[in-house]
């Protein structure tokens, strides 16, 4: 039976494992460096929503084959509906998967700054960061001959590492139970923390992960009998990273207070368990949470942008490597302009979270068309955990964009 388990293990590892990149690390540190524990429980809906909501993207993959895409190609006949709805899908991923980009360099940056200092140039006059063309030539050589399985693996394998060494570290600073459950129970917003919320949601609730999800669970499975297999796979994957976010912020709490603005910083959290090294781990693991990311991200919006304008292209076709190409420059430019690494980061996970309700209401309405899914359409309760879902993202957006309109007219 275990071996079968281990059989099954199937795409939502790899989804979990991409949420647990540098903007994880960043805005879940800053979290619990700023608001103590009392965020806690944005990371738990962050996680319930995700469950959920890869959940019906899964099934969609395992029941037609399609992604989600492909779905809404194929069930919008209003030839100008599909159209504006296929532009607006495929808007929202470039612009946030662009967003992403830049956050997934910095973040690699971050950490690279730790083991290599004095990585600043000139050219024409303004100083550069040598690291972030060259974290995005890496990208671009590795995407471009698509050679990166094994650089995947093996930075990945570091990411779980760290993983590994932030749950071991959360217990080591023995936090108050009182304060925890409170935190995790009973919502509040604490001054200030609107941005850092919906950075939370962000940051865990990725929005490409839906299309990719989909497309990659489409390859694995083939059976409808398999879904019990799916929504496990879901469940457990998920819950494993989303325990892992709420450690770091954990670890972060340990150190409220504190002014964070480097890797060193963000690897104080885990001196308990570390001591002198873990500045240098923080900064091994923040690299290769950034590099992976900063080659799948790109990847995903050229998989995206396949499926919206039903493309019958490879990997190697040159409409998918200029969708992949224009995300990675739009990434590094940002990531060159922007003065501060943390920042960018965390407005990533923010773009995020503002993009999120746009897929995941057109998520929800494939998941009930009875001519793609049959039988295995919504339930009432999914449908209702679905809206709730929306409903809260809608809202978190929609004060986001109102204290950011509030604060540029300022």
């Amino acid at each position: 039976m275990r071996k079968a388990w281990y059989k099954k293990i199937g795409p939502a590892t790899l989804i979990a494992a991409a949420f647990i990149g540098p903007g994880t690390v960043t805005v879940c540190t800053l979290a619990g460096v700023n608001f103590g524990m009392n965020l806690l429980w944005a990371l738990l809906l962050s996680m319930l929503a995700t469950i959920v909501l890869q959940e019906m993207a899964a099934r969609l993959g395992l029941i037609t084959g399609k992604g989600l895409a492909e779905a809404i190609r194929s069930q919008l006949s209003n030839s100008g509906l599909r159209n504006t709805a296929l532009i607006l899908v495929f808007a929202a991923i470039i612009i946030g998967n662009s967003a992403y980009e830049a956050g997934n360099i910095s973040g690699g940056v971050l950490g690279l700054r730790e083991l290599i200092p004095n990585t600043q140039f000139s050219l024409f006059g303004f100083s550069l960061e040598s690291l972030v063309i060259v974290i995005g030539l890496v990208a671009f050589i590795l995407l471009y001959f698509g050679t990166y399985k094994l650089l995947e693996r093996v930075l990945m394998g570091l990411v779980l590492v760290m993983s590994l060494c932030f749950l071991i570290t959360a217990l080591l600073t023995g936090p108050n139970l009182l304060s925890l459950f409170k935190g995790l129970l009973i919502p509040s917003a604490p001054q200030d923390s609107i941005f850092t919320i919906i950075a939370l949601i962000g940051t865990t609730v990725v929005p490409y992960n839906l299309f990719l999800h989909a497309a990659l669970v489409s390859e694995k499975w083939q059976s409808s009998s398999d879904l019990t297999w799916v929504r496990k796979d879901t469940l457990i994957a998920v819950g494993v990273g989303g325990l892992v976010s709420m450690a770091i912020l954990l670890c972060g709490a340990a150190l409220q207070g504190m002014s964070v603005s480097s890797a060193a910083d963000l690897g104080k959290g885990l001196e308990p368990l570390l001591g002198g090294f873990a500045k240098y781990f923080i900064a091994l693991a923040l690299f290769a949470a950034g590099i992976t990311s900063a080659i799948t991200a790109p990847l995903a919006a050229a998989y995206v942008a396949r499926g919206c304008f039903g493309w019958d292209a490879g990997l190697k076709d040159i409409r998918f490597r200029s969708v992949w190409m224009i995300v990675l420059f739009v990434g590094v430019f940002f990531a060159l302009i922007g003065s501060s690494p943390i920042a960018i980061i965390q407005f990533a996970q923010i773009a995020n979270g503002i993009v999120l309700p746009l897929i995941a209401i057109f998520l929800l309405w494939a998941v009930n068309k009875k001519g793609l899914l049959g039988q295995f359409v919504n339930t009432k309760l999914q449908n209702l955990l679905g809206l709730l879902i929306i409903l809260i993202c809608v809202l978190l957006s929609g004060r986001t964009l109102y204290k950011l309109i509030t604060t540029w007219l300022a």
